[in-house]
């Protein structure tokens, strides 16, 4: 053992004098060993490590020069989890049945297939198949292992716990900035930064987790202590959402909260169907009435009253952000169907949607270059990227995750984790909803909770499955004795 105690000798001596010559690239060695170790004897530490740090990571294209998105630690640690669940999975196989033929499961696998070959067809291949691998490194590691993780149901909480102690830290932070800044609207949409790019991902986020934190309250009974905290969460965090002056966060949340009263209450599908066909004919018969009183809605969101900062949503007519919005929209429809079957390739929306903005589209936040960034929506982007099938498998995980689990509702035991998971649910379509009008899905901050929730789902889904199947296992079982 004496030459590892040389070496050690060495390392820390060579430390000592880099780090006076003010390097301390050598201090990341240590940490490096550490991670290794965890990965390879504690893996399910690891992807705790990796949610905690979740709402706390940074994005490193703020602050280098050059254009390289990527998130520190957690990106590199979800690469370095997709290589080791795939080597694994080489030698030997670590998923049930039932769950590689889930038709969530199926649905991801399809997705996966189809950005693989539409980054074949791409525009731009080296940013499609960077963006193919972001995919992966987020979809293997937290929705495929994040299942046989949550097999130990105390890592529901843990996982819950994790990100909502780290992303409480942000928004203390975040509202210590703002009261700096006198409350104000304008410093609103930054003061949240480094950890969230603006105010909208930062309220998206904060919306998804709004409705798990009444269920951590009410699913079962707590200290003094514990229920105290919570209130206080969810106090400070409600506050956080009113203050992130994020019109799409609190249209979400009201949203989620007319889905929990339709579940709670036990409204029967067909007669949501039938108000949905007569809210289409309605709109149908009525369009050119309803467009006229929207573009007479000159309601602006840059106020301080909270009336007029709901009205401005549905402004058409004189605000900068919903016109900018429909110009990417519109940009987005320009280019399906140009290229209506493969699409322009994944990722590639911001490199190609300048020449199909209409002149008579722009704001003042335009640009002629096409710089500033997505399609604003969590649809339209795949449509425009890899055309009709892209959108259609997005819009059919989306409708199969929210049906999985109101159906998982109806037939769970009442238990405290059946709370859990509706509020879960809830938090799965405030970001659903507001994924009409923004994309966050490239990103760790959304796409961690939203396939962590998505995980647990399909977990419990797994584990309390459909009765006639249940029957079917039954009678096999007897057949066999």
């Amino acid at each position: 053992m004496r030459w590892f105690y040389a070496l050690v000798t060495l390392f820390l001596v060579a430390n000592l004098y880099y780090t006076y010559k003010g390097d301390i690239i050598l201090n990341a060695i240590p940490i490096a060993f550490i991670l290794l170790y965890t990965a390879l004897y504690h893996f399910d530490k690891l992807f705790l490590f990796v949610v905690f740090f979740t709402p706390l990571s940074i994005n490193i294209e703020e602050f280098v020069s050059a254009q390289v998105g990527l998130f520190l630690p957690t990106e590199p640690l979800l690469f370095g989890m997709l290589l080791l669940i795939v080597f694994n999975q080489l030698r030997r196989n670590q998923f049930d049945i039932r769950f590689l033929k889930h038709p969530i499961t199926l649905i991801f696998i399809a997705q996966l297939l189809w950005i693989f070959l539409t980054s074949l067809t791409s525009t731009h291949p080296e940013v499609s198949f960077k963006f193919l691998l972001t995919k992966l490194w987020f979809i293997i590691p937290i929705y495929f292992y994040g299942v046989i993780f949550f097999k130990n149901e105390n890592n529901i909480y843990r996982f819950l716990a994790l990100f909502i102690s780290a992303l409480s830290l942000v928004v203390i932070y975040t509202i210590f900035n703002h009261a700096l800044n006198g409350f104000d609207e304008e410093s609103g949409h930054w003061v949240m930064f480094p950890f969230f790019k603006d105010h909208t991902s930062y309220g998206a986020i904060l919306a998804m987790i709004y409705p798990p934190l009444f269920g951590l309250l009410f699913a079962k009974k707590h200290g003094p202590l514990m229920r105290l905290t919570l209130i206080f969460l969810i106090l400070l965090f409600g506050f956080a959402i009113f203050m992130s002056y994020t019109r799409a966060a609190w249209l979400s949340l009201a949203g989620a909260l007319v889905v929990y009263l339709l579940i709670r209450f036990k409204i029967h599908f067909k007669y949501l169907a039938g108000i949905g066909v007569i809210g289409i004919i309605y709109i149908a018969f009525s369009w050119t009435a309803i467009m006229h009183n929207l573009e007479r809605n000159n309601s602006e969101h840059a106020t301080d009253n909270v009336d007029e900062r709901i009205e401005s949503i549905a402004n058409i007519s004189t605000d900068a952000s919903n016109l900018e919005r429909l110009n990417r929209w519109g940009s987005a429809i320009r280019m399906w169907q140009e290229k209506p079957i493969l699409g322009w390739g994944p990722g590639t929306y911001a490199f190609e949607y300048a020449p199909f903005q209409l002149s008579s589209g722009k704001t003042i936040i335009s640009t002629n270059a096409g710089n500033m960034g997505n399609a604003h929506s969590e649809y339209l982007g795949p449509l425009s990227e890899q055309g009709l099938m892209g959108m259609l498998l997005m819009i059919l995980l989306v409708i199969y995750i929210i049906y999985t689990g109101i159906t998982l509702y109806i037939r769970m035991p009442h238990q405290e984790l059946r709370l859990i998971m509706l509020t879960l649910l809830l938090g799965l379509i405030t970001y659903f909803a507001h994924g009409v009008l923004n994309n966050y899905l490239d990103t760790d901050k959304a796409t961690i909770p939203v396939w962590g929730f998505t995980a647990i789902i399909v977990m419990l889904d797994l584990k309390y499955p459909r009765v006639r199947r249940q029957r079917r296992i039954e009678t096999t079982d007897q057949a066999k004795s």
